[in-house]
């Protein structure tokens, strides 16, 4: 039985007790009908490929939990684009085998491969350039898995996020392997600066008018062509839209009063102001009293470089963006009159605290203000003679990454410094690297005073002044 959804916008059933949907796809919702007035009532913004409410974007990256969402929620949206010339790729995150647990002629491995097919050919629909990948994770476990989705949404979309609209499933869509991916693809559209917009599959069956933020909704207007091949591309997926069998288990998953939802002139799509928790960082800190083992060689020698290469053995103010937990700003502290050091996360903050407070280093405790911020936007006030930037650079998105160099040379006194040390090699789940973090610092046209390049890091001191 479909649950009650609750009230206000974004209200939506409960999960069942084994963590899936409350709703039932197999029985009565809400009529299409009832949604088709609320929409005609409205005088809702446009979104369209190819005009410019979309601005500069031109590749689309759509995201489904399963095989069909990207057709449903999205189709007609990866057709228009398409017939725009984007670049559109589609991610769905499983095969859904996951979809006829109970069939007695398709196992899940079979059901899968047929999804996957069937994936393929809608899409192809949709769009022949369009590109399709399927990421395999376990249908039906998303929740548990979304650091994994995050950093494959990352990939995709690389520093290229400023062109790209990335669309998800809403992440109050009522199921949880579609807010899982929701979810996913907000921290994901955060990190990269793509444009995301959600859609809602599932909640145009147990939702009311009630249930949609209005304002934030956002319609892509559907033609006779982009109407037809929507239709096309929903009967693709054939194992969804007709039973797989007469065998009991075989039944069929989308009947015509649940498909009649997606056979609009329209397609909805939600672009909220909702936040996007994104707390890696600092459960790094949490988790592990060192998470980067900074007793270790490697970051000892790489200290040591990095004091090695700083032109002036004593600075009067220095920032250090990104103190983690406080080994380099010990180092700093004995090398300057008075120390800010800066982290987002207040487990690092803390932790800095902690080594600051029993460094042996009298000269250390007295001078240092360490607190957290979330940089660029929260920058501290005043000049510096020296900026530290070290390895956290490559945690912001492109755009943030261009601020906080604008706002480093920015707050650099006369003759100031700029100091830059970042690991080399790639990162999990973030679209920039430490090499090209460095390279947005060098295009400024700062002096290079001092470079060390390393197999594990590399290194710069930057000036600026005459």
């Amino acid at each position: 039985m479909v649950s009650a959804p609750g009230t206000g916008p974004g209200a939506r059933p409960a999960v069942d007790a084994r963590g899936g949907p409350a709703f039932r796809h197999d029985e009565a919702g809400t009529p299409a009908a009832a949604w088709t007035r609320a929409l005609a009532e409205r005088s809702l913004p446009g979104l369209d490929p190819g005009t410019r409410a979309v601005g500069t974007l031109d590749r689309l990256v759509v995201v489904g939990a399963h095989p069909d969402d990207e057709t449903l929620g999205a189709g007609g949206l990866v057709h228009v684009a398409a017939r725009a010339g984007w670049e559109v790729l589609v991610v769905s995150a499983t095969a859904g085998e996951g979809s006829h647990p109970a069939s007695p002629t398709h196992d899940p491995a079979t059901l899968a491969d047929r999804r996957r097919d069937e994936l393929e050919r809608a899409v192809a629909l949709l769009g022949r350039q369009a590109r399709v990948r399927c990421l395999g994770l376990p249908d039906g476990t998303l929740a548990g898995r979304e650091e994994a989705l995050v950093a494959e949404l990352v990939d995709v979309i690389g520093v290229a996020g400023g062109r790209t609209l990335l669309a998800a499933p809403w992440r109050h869509d009522g199921h949880p392997d579609h807010e899982a991916v929701g979810r996913a693809a907000a921290v994901a559209a955060r990190r990269t600066d793509a444009r995301l917009v959600e859609y809602p599959v599932w909640a145009w069956h147990w939702g009311t008018a009630a249930t949609l933020p209005w304002p934030d909704v956002r319609v892509v207007r559907l033609d006779a062509a982009a109407r037809a091949a929507k239709r096309a591309a929903v009967a693709a997926h054939a194992s969804q839209v007709a039973p797989l069998s007469p065998a009991p288990g075989d039944e069929v998953l989308l009947g015509p009063a649940l498909l009649e939802h997606f056979d609009r002139d329209v397609e909805v799509l939600l672009e909220t102001g909702e936040p996007v928790p994104d707390d890696a960082l600092d459960r790094v800190h949490r988790d592990r009293d060192d998470p980067w083992d900074v007793d270790g060689w490697y970051e000892r020698r790489k200290r040591a470089i990095t004091l090695a290469s700083l032109p002036r053995e004593r600075y009067g103010r220095v920032l250090e963006v990104g103190c983690s937990v406080g080994a380099l700003a010990v180092d700093l502290a004995t090398r300057c009159d008075a120390l800010v050091a800066l982290d987002s996360s207040a487990a690092a903050v803390d932790a800095a605290r902690r080594r600051l407070a029993g460094t042996d280093h009298a000269d250390v405790r007295g001078h240092v203000d360490v607190r957290r911020a979330d940089l660029p936007a929260q920058w501290p006030e005043g000049r510096f003679d020296l900026v530290s930037v070290s390895e956290v650079g490559y945690f912001l998105s492109p755009a943030a990454l261009g601020e906080l160099v604008a706002r480093a040379l920015a707050a650099l006194g006369e003759d100031g410094h700029l100091l830059l040390c970042h690991w080399r090699h790639d990162l999990v789940g973030w679209p920039l690297t430490g090499p090209g973090v460095h390279d947005v610092f060098l295009a400024t046209g700062a002096r290079v005073l001092a470079e060390h390049h390393d197999p594990d890091f590399v290194l710069h001191v930057l000036g600026v002044g005459p």
